[in-house]
């Protein structure tokens, strides 16, 4: 296995007692010789020991995912083991068991076997050393799938409510545009009316000036005649009375009078031109402040105008993001589903090259078999004749053994004559000598 962890390597025995310490029950010959089928089932057993999820926990959403083809029940199976394979494939990342594929399902070595079963249970004894924070956390994915359940259903909602909101404003569009052109009626007269405020205004500061200069000036005369009353009374006491004098002083001092009076009318009718302008601009003030709070009800609507309208470009934009996630899930999806079609395609290839190997294998299997029953054949006449031989041996061994103790005996009885012979031969050698030499020799 390449990878840069380590884990400690057990022996089938040792994996078989840490899965019955789990309640799985599994033979030591299992681990040595494994096959397909126990490598699933021991695998799906690691994988629901931490996740929880077994074979048929799958079959429900295999189910959903294949209701809408013709014959589901063809792909059910292959699509319920791919799921499985993916499973096992992440819980083997987590342990670090980063090239695990299906050979390791369906062609599984002892060796890389024990290996993966080694990390495997080093991981399961992690997990349960830290149940607590994998509770805390699994707790944590079950409140982030809630409340990703909760905003997906607020987007439908916001959705819902988008689509209600574009039908009401398409109703409402006529409305509204009457509205903008009625606000825009409303503010070329607003605008008009400020104008013409502003010329009231100014006016009325101009007879305002007016008016103080009139009532200064009529204080002023009011003061002089009272000045001049004053000096008449004391001149009318040092000088002499004259009919005459007195008479022209009263036809002067009427004459005055009488131009006051003229003056005076014409200070009032001037100020009654000016309350009645005073009036008329208080009205023309309460009119402009009646459009002045219109206008302002209208600015405030067209805030609350441009709020919705804001809102609405946020919801629009939101909406925009969730159809461009929408459309990377359905991409997403689209992958995925070419995945499967791809995976679906390699498994039936696989399929058909494991039935073409199964057939190959068969007549490979009928073959030997047949050559297995000639070989029998032959080897039962081997071993007849090899009985046979084998007799033959030993009777020749036998007549080899009687025939070894026959000439054993004869040469026993040669080697007697012999030694017979050789003793007398000897013996008459020696005695022709000693005669030669004429020594005396001694039988002993």
């Amino acid at each position: 296995m390449s990878s840069k962890f380590w884990f400690p390597s057990m022996s089938p025995e040792e994996i078989v007692e840490a899965f019955t310490g789990w309640g799985y029950f599994i033979k030591p010959d299992q681990v040595s010789r494994p096959s397909p089928e126990f490598v699933l089932g021991i695998y799906s057993a690691c994988l629901e020991q931490v996740t929880g999820i077994t074979l048929e926990s799958l079959q429900g959403p295999t189910e959903q995912s294949l209701a809408t083809l013709e014959n589901p029940d063809l792909y059910s199976h292959a699509l319920t083991h791919a799921l499985m394979l993916h499973h096992i494939q992440r819980f083997a990342n987590a342990a670090k068991i980063t090239d695990f594929s299906s050979k390791d399902l369906y062609f599984p070595d002892p060796d890389r076997t024990r290996g993966i079963l080694s990390a495997f249970i080093n991981f399961i004894k992690f997990s349960e050393q830290s149940e607590a924070f994998i509770t805390r956390l699994r707790e944590q994915s079950t409140a982030v799938i809630k409340e990703r359940r909760a905003v997906a259903e607020e987007i439908s909602d916001l959705e819902r409510r988008m689509a209600e909101f574009r039908v009401k404003r398409a109703e409402d569009e006529p409305k509204c545009e009457a509205l903008r052109l009625e606000n825009k009626t409303l503010m070329d007269h607003v605008i008009a009316y400020e104008d013409r405020h502003k010329g009231y205004k100014l006016e009325v500061d101009g007879l305002k000036q007016e008016k103080a200069t009139l009532v200064a000036e009529i204080e002023k005369v009011i003061m002089e005649t009272s000045t001049v009353t004053d000096s008449i009374t004391r001149t009318n006491s040092r000088i002499v009375q004259s009919p005459e004098r007195i008479k022209r002083t009263i036809t002067s001092m009427g004459n005055t009078a009488a131009e006051e009076k003229r003056t005076i009318a014409a200070n009032e009718a001037k100020t009654r031109d000016l309350r009645a302008k005073i009036d008329a601009l208080l009205n023309i003030e309460k009119d402009v402040r009646s459009c002045v709070e219109q206008l302002q009800g209208i600015e405030k609507e067209t805030r609350a105008l441009d709020g919705a309208r804001k809102e609405l470009s946020d919801l629009r934009d939101a909406l925009d993001r969730k159809i461009g996630e929408r459309a990377e899930l359905n991409m997403r999806r689209e992958r995925v589903q070419k995945q499967l079609s791809n995976a679906l395609e390699k498994l039936e290839r696989a399929q058909k090259y494991a039935e073409d190997r199964r057939a190959a294998s068969q007549q490979t299997i009928e073959r030997l078999q047949h050559e297995y029953e000639e070989m029998s054949v032959e080897r039962r006449d081997n071993d007849r004749q090899v009985e046979e031989l084998r007799a033959e041996a030993d009777d020749i061994e036998r007549k080899m053994a009687e025939h070894l103790k026959t000439s054993e005996g004869e040469l026993n009885e040669l080697l007697t004559e012999y030694w017979k012979l050789r003793h007398g031969v000897v013996k008459v050698y020696m005695e022709i000598l000693a005669n030669k030499l004429g020594m005396q020799v001694r039988s002993t």
